[in-house]
């Protein structure tokens, strides 16, 4: 794994089966982001079983095959779609087409695991939601920054468990390295990436809500520049947002592409929250303050004192395993649909209204 390249990150954790082999069946369709492969990853840590491939381009599939040599090349995406024994599609298509795949596969019976952000526009939410209504199937979406980070689970733990009391305010910094030459074309298309507060502020918003327990939130005021890429004009490398909680806490978060290459991790991303006990902080992806190699430093300070844990392999990543079990049960203990749907909503809203600063 590149902890240099936040595109083709895709953390490994321990095998946490919940399943027997072939008793959760699912595909990967659509390979245009490098997160399918932490996707796979976690589904095949948690007992899935990887069956068929399908992308347009031979490049991708032929990589994929080579990274998951059990993957069966589909030849069309309809065979993918249209397998009896699959239960799950997991994609990670152009941002734009995320929702157009969702929809297709939730129409052929399949459960849907999307890449983050899950929509461009709100009318493609509005039709996800229309399309779980009438099948049944679900939308989920691989807020990875949260689910994929042990620091983060950890710090939700230590929260459930009271330890900072109740959460009043989450602080979120998502910066990322932009390694703008090995980026895609439509990587630079605001059409079909839907805007830095869309795309990596989605992460920052999903996790709010999950620290503080909010179901609704409305954005207070959002922004978002293109500072310093002349040769992208459509790039916002900057974006802030304030969110308040309709449980009265609030949120305030920032994300850009300004890691600077001397920087070990492709970016230094960190969450403080805010209880009425105390505090915590998790420093995701590296500490460059202490020192200390690797990721998941995670910070609590209460009235008990003062307290640091490093996260890694301390509790895994339960969330992929809850979603096949979920998939397979027809429950809601991963994350509910209501979660997904509403972090979406956020984001796409406060890029919505977003003032444009910077150049």
């Amino acid at each position: 794994m590149d902890r240099s390249d936040g595109m083709n990150y895709a953390p490994k954790g321990k095998p946490r089966p919940v399943v027997q082999p072939g008793e959760f069946v699912f595909s990967a369709v659509r390979l245009d982001h490098g997160h399918i492969y932490g996707m796979t990853n976690a589904l095949l840590e948690a007992g899935g079983t990887l069956k068929y491939v399908y992308d347009p381009d031979p490049g991708k599939v032929a990589a994929f095959l080579k990274a998951y040599p059990q993957a069966q090349p589909a030849r069309s995406e309809e065979e993918a779609l249209a397998d009896a024994s699959t239960h799950l599609i997991a994609g990670a298509a152009v941002t734009s087409e995320r929702c157009a795949l969702g929809l297709r596969a939730m129409d052929a019976g399949k459960d849907y695991f999307t890449d983050k952000a899950p929509f461009t526009t709100l009318e493609q939410l509005d039709s996800a939601k229309a399309m779980v209504q009438k099948t049944g199937r679900k939308y989920m979406v691989y807020y990875s920054e949260r689910l994929h980070v042990e620091g983060a689970i950890l710090a939700g733990y230590m929260i459930d468990q009271g330890e900072i009391g109740r959460v009043i305010h989450v602080e979120g910094f998502g910066p990322h390295r932009l390694g703008a030459p090995g980026r895609p074309a439509w990587f630079f298309e605001r059409e079909k990436y839907g805007g830095i507060l869309c795309d990596i502020g989605s992460h920052q918003i999903e996790q709010y809500l999950a620290f503080a327990g909010e179901e609704n939130a409305a954005v207070s005021y959002s922004r978002v520049g293109n500072y310093a890429n002349p040769d992208h004009p459509e790039l916002e490398d900057f974006g802030d947002c304030s969110l308040n909680g309709s449980n009265g806490t609030t949120n305030y978060f920032r994300v850009d592409w300004f890691t600077p290459d001397g920087l070990s991790s492709w970016g230094d991303g960190r969450t403080i929250i805010l209880g009425t006990k105390g505090y915590i902080e998790i420093r995701k992806y590296v500490d460059i303050a202490a020192g200390k190699p690797g990721g998941n430093h995670v910070y609590l300070v209460n009235d008990r004192g003062e307290r640091y844990v490093d996260a890694t392999g301390v509790t895994g990543y339960p969330f992929f395993g809850q979603l096949i079990l979920d998939c397979l049960n027809r429950t809601e203990n991963a994350m509910t649909q209501a979660h997904a749907f509403k972090a979406a909503q956020l984001c796409l809203e406060a890029q919505a209204q977003a003032q444009r600063v910077g150049r």
